[in-house]
């Protein structure tokens, strides 16, 4: 039987006092089979702050690599993420990534959130 084994991670990415900038992902950690799915919860308080973006770093340890964000009421799954996970919530306090159906190999991961007061802009289509 094969298990899979999700690390998650909280980060606040502003200039701001790190006090202040306290963000919580849960669960921490947790052991899900493939097939199944995965809900993570993303918090912060700093009332400056109006975007949660989720990230995912490969068992290899390789770069990070941005899932989706939530602005306001805006929110955004990457083009090629858009069939494995879905993104809700508000920038402004909260966001849950939920990941749709693990398939193996490729969900085993260290998932991290990341609260910022940052500006994202897509590159204009030809």
């Amino acid at each position: 039987m094969i298990r899979l084994f999700i690390l998650l991670q909280a980060l606040a990415l502003s200039s701001s006092e790190l006090s202040k900038n306290k963000v919580d992902q849960t669960p921490t950690a947790l052991i899900k089979h493939p097939g199944e799915t995965v809900l993570l919860s993303c918090n912060h308080s700093n009332p400056s702050f109006d975007m949660i973006q989720w990230y995912k770093q490969s068992a290899e340890g390789q770069d990070l690599v941005l899932l989706a964000f939530v602005r306001f009421s805006y929110r955004d799954v990457e083009d090629q993420f858009e069939d494995l996970y879905n993104v809700s919530g508000t920038g402004g306090s909260q966001s849950s990534l939920h990941i749709l159906k693990l398939n193996g190999s490729e969900e085993r991961a260290v998932y991290f959130c990341a609260a910022s007061d940052a500006q994202r802009c897509r590159n204009p289509q030809p």
